[in-house]
């Protein structure tokens, strides 16, 4: 099972069935903050949860990525994990989120710092990328601090809210990872 801790009581942990009813409440509780994102328009009811969760954890077992919790004092505080692995172009795009109470600890950026060093050391890839919309300024952030290359902008790629956002695009390379 993949975990990974991040600090002193600040973990990752793989999502499981149980955390469901946890993870739609902080989803609740944040729904707000969260808007921008578009899993939040998909989560009406806990059993949305239940289904990311059963999804991401038949991901993991196919060798192709996954979620885990981010968990503070073992509060969920928010999500992070991959999307699909491409294996044949040894890549993997990571997205993440946070609770609005606890932006601005440097969780985040820890919590990638691990996936990023899961991907290259245990996985073998070549790339990682992390997307954002333009407005997400403290997702582009993290990106940055991370040393992540600003590669381009996507046009009206991402759609929630039935309005279509511009995406940054950053990218990581593992030459570049182990080099920094």
């Amino acid at each position: 099972m993949f975990g990974a801790s991040l600090r002193p009581g600040v973990e990752l942990r793989l999502l499981e069935e149980r955390h469901a009813p946890t993870l739609f409440a902080v989803i609740q509780e944040n729904r707000e903050h969260l808007s921008g994102l578009p899993f939040v328009d998909a989560t009406h009811v806990e059993d949305d949860s239940l289904a990311f969760i059963r999804s991401s954890l038949e991901q993991f077992a196919r060798n192709e990525g996954f979620a885990a919790g981010i968990w503070k004092d073992n509060n969920l505080i928010g999500v992070i994990g991959t999307l699909k692995i491409d294996w044949l172009n040894k890549k993997v795009e990571i997205g993440y989120w946070i609770a609005r109470d606890a932006q601005g600890q440097g969780i985040v950026t820890d919590a990638c710092r691990a996936i990023v060093n899961h991907a290259f050391a245990e996985w073998g890839l070549n790339r990682v990328e992390i997307q954002c919309a333009t407005i997400n300024q403290k997702s582009a952030a993290v990106a940055k601090r991370l040393g992540f290359k600003l590669e381009g902008t996507r046009r009206e790629a991402h759609l929630v809210g039935g309005r279509f956002n511009d995406l940054l695009v950053f990218g990581m390379l593992s030459r570049d990872w182990r080099s920094a």
